[in-house]
């Protein structure tokens, strides 16, 4: 028994994703990502917003990130389990799909391991265009894992720096960024310390791994002027800066509610002042005032961003061989018949 045209889903596999990526090209898909998730904060008010929803453990946690808005629905499945490299597996991983808010019926199952890197990169660089300074060149990448390679490019491609200093606790990992990077239009510098990373560097990006509350950086390696884009800290109990680097800075979030219980801000009262990214990018609010400012973006990941990921590749795909269809929804002939769609099929 052939499954009908309604019964199908078009699923986008791990290597599909990645001949996609080959295809458009790393950079422009995520310079690509970047104008579709700056769109959707532009109607940023249209989205049923809410914190994801996270199952803590002793060993990691697993979340639900849903958002619609009022047409299509969309919700992605992500762990976070810092522990998993030391047993060869993913400290991420990640999948979503898409649904039709007027049936309810899926539209798109995806892979998302793949395309979070690419979207969080994207995100970060968008930030980075409205708050980092003028005309910089070098950034910092502190936390050499699975996205700092991605991080590095965006930037790139969106904010124009030609230079990154890499540091990370182990060598390894920076040693394997450095490779993976090479040939990429970057000049690469490898560090042996987190000051080190940071001379001379105008915006510095934080991303490490451990579940903990933790001190990257320090106030005092922190000058004037320069742009944190802060991605590691993003649940309770785990954070990258020093306090009172964040009580220097300008904090720009995605959704404060959600940003005040995962991000560095977790550390602050609960009242203390934060400026929306959606709003900065309507011009509602200002971003980056003066050479002088510190600019901070607490950065946590938010379902807006999967969305706006999930809306891309659906078009991305059409028209192309980079998605199978999925038997994923029964379509008995009467709708009411389920049981005699499951009799016939024996």
């Amino acid at each position: 028994m052939q499954p009908s045209d309604k019964a199908l889903v078009p699923f986008v596999s791990v290597d599909n994703m990645m001949r996609l990526i080959h295809h458009v090209g790393i950079e422009q898909m995520i310079t690509e990502l970047a104008a579709e998730i700056e769109a959707d904060f532009k109607r940023w008010e249209l989205f049923d917003k809410t914190p994801r929803v996270a199952a803590h453990s002793p060993h990691g946690v697993i979340e639900l990130m849903p958002t619609s808005d009022g047409e299509a629905y969309g919700f992605k499945y992500v762990n976070g389990h810092p522990k998993n490299t030391t047993e060869g597996l993913q400290t991420v991983t990640a999948f979503g799909l898409l649904a039709d808010v007027y049936t309810g019926y899926p539209t798109l199952l995806t892979e998302m391991t793949m395309l979070t890197a690419l979207r969080t990169a994207a995100t970060s660089a968008l930030v980075g265009k409205y708050l980092a300074p003028k005309g910089a060149t070098t950034m910092a990448m502190i936390g050499n894992g699975a996205q700092s390679e991605f991080q590095c490019l965006a930037f790139k491609a969106l904010c124009g720096i030609d230079t990154v200093r890499l540091y990370d606790l182990d060598p390894r990992a920076t040693g394997k960024c450095a490779t993976n990077l090479a040939g990429k239009g970057l000049t690469v510098v490898s560090c042996k310390t987190a000051e080190e990373a940071i001379e001379g560097a105008q915006i510095i990006t934080t991303c490490t791994a451990d579940k903990k509350y933790a001190t990257i950086l320090t106030d005092n390696m922190v000058g004037p002027g320069v742009h944190i884009n802060a991605i590691g800290g993003d649940c309770p109990g785990k954070t990258e800066l020093h306090r009172d680097i964040l009580l220097r800075s300008d904090i720009f979030v995605e959704y404060p509610e959600q940003t005040r219980i995962e991000g560095e801000i977790q550390a602050l009262e609960p009242d203390h002042p934060v400026t929306e990214m959606w709003q900065v990018i309507t011009g509602k609010a200002q971003g980056r005032r003066d050479a002088q400012q510190i600019t901070l973006f607490d950065s946590v990941g938010f379902a807006i961003e999967d969305f706006s990921a999930l809306r891309y590749i659906k078009k991305a795909i059409e028209g192309t061989a980079f998605f199978e269809p999925l038997d994923m929804l029964a379509d008995p002939d009467d709708p009411r018949d389920l049981f005699g769609m499951l009799m016939r099929a024996k």
